[in-house]
Order: structure tokens, then C-alpha cells, then sequence
């Protein structure tokens, strides 16, 4: 079962289609007691500081990290991956989930902001999420911020725009993807059916 939360953080639908397309049985959880276990998806389009706020509202904050010290294995797309580290330019003064440490910054001036539209992905670590896709395989993305591609061991592929950003993250059961698998057609695809059978 895969657990999709609602925290009104927008492309909610999007994903449980995409899920529902290849199979799975989503459900959409708005409050902690309606998990039923099962995998966990944090969708999200939006500012840090919203989602933040929302899923803490909801009562979400706690339980996403007991369940994933239970090992539930968690994935965050886009906002949804970004607040899985400790900070954002985007809101300074909001804490994130903080399962990563690095901070999540603004793009540098100087190309097209946002960066929308699709991108390549450069696979720096072999990992279960990536079996069957190969680097400069597409995906889509739409964000204004990103997470610096500074080689950690979390690091999993990277992309290039005005900067060398972070596009997929994984430590231990926690995954994160800054595109948008649900727009990316094969490949994107292929990344969440690779999550239902982790």
C-alpha cells in the first residue's frame, strides 16, 4: 500500500494517478491516525515555509518521524523532497523535517528562474530507485530552489541548470526526487514503480 499525504500541498492527484497507473493501491491520508501502513509519499508544490506549516497543522511533523524510525520507507517529490532537509532560503525562520542536514537555496541569478521544463539526470550512485534508468535519462521539473550537488554520500543523481543541483536523495529509508515523477513520463514512471518494490 502506498500512503499518500495530504497537507493541500498541491499535485496530490496527480501522484495517486500516477500510483494508480502502475498498480498500486493509493490512499490519501489527511491526518496520522488514517495511515494504515504501507509506504509514504510527501507530494508538494510550494513555499518551505506552507508546507511546513500545513503538515505540522495536520499533526504530520511527529508521525512522519515515527514511522520512519519504524523503517517505513518515506518519498518526498519536489517541495515534498525539500522539506526533508533542515532549512530554505525560501523560509528562513521554518525548520524542515531535517532527515538531510544541507540547507535548500535559491538559484543564482543569471539563467531562467524557475527551472521548468525537463532536465537530464546525472546517476553519481548506483541505488534501488534508480534500477533500469540511466543517466541522461529526462525529467521534469518546476522549482526555484535547490539542494547544492556537493558530492555527500546522500547524493544519489544531479542535474545542471544555473547551478549543479541535488535530483535524487536517499539515506537509508528516506528518499527524496526534485522533479516531478508523476510529468516524467517513462523514466519518472519507472522511479515510482521502482519505489513500490523496494
Amino acid at each position: 500500500m502506498i500512503s499518500i499525504v495530504d497537507y493541500e500541498g498541491g499535485n496530490l492527484f496527480s501522484v495517486v494517478k500516477a500510483f494508480e497507473f502502475l498498480g498500486a493501491e493509493p490512499r490519501i491520508i489527511t491526518q496520522p491516525k488514517d495511515y494504515d501502513g504501507g509506504k509514504i509519499v510527501i507530494p508538494g508544490v510550494g513555499e518551505f515555509g506552507d508546507a511546513m506549516r500545513a503538515l505540522n497543522e495536520r499533526h504530520f511533523q511527529d508521525f512522519i518521524h515515527k514511522v520512519a524510525a519504524d523503517g517505513v520507507k518515506i518519498l518526498g517529490v519536489c517541495a515534498g523532497a525539500q522539506i526533508l532537509f533542515e532549512r530554505s532560503e525560501e523560509s528562513a525562520a521554518v525548520a524542515g523535517l531535517s532527515f538531510f542536514e544541507n540547507k535548500v537555496r535559491r538559484f543564482s541569478p543569471g539563467g531562467k528562474i524557475p527551472h521548468m521544463g525537463w532536465n537530464t539526470l546525472e546517476i553519481c550512485r548506483r541505488n534501488a530507485l534508480l534500477k533500469s534508468i540511466k543517466s541522461g535519462e529526462y525529467v521534469y521539473f518546476a522549482h526555484s530552489f535547490y539542494v547544492p550537488a556537493d558530492d555527500l554520500d546522500f547524493e544519489i543523481a544531479h542535474c545542471e541548470h544555473t547551478n549543479r543541483f541535488t535530483a535524487i536523495v536517499n539515506d537509508r529509508n528516506i528518499f527524496g526526487v526534485q522533479f516531478h515523477p508523476e510529468k516524467s513520463q517513462k523514466t519518472g514512471m519507472q522511479i515510482l514503480r521502482n519505489f513500490i518494490d523496494l
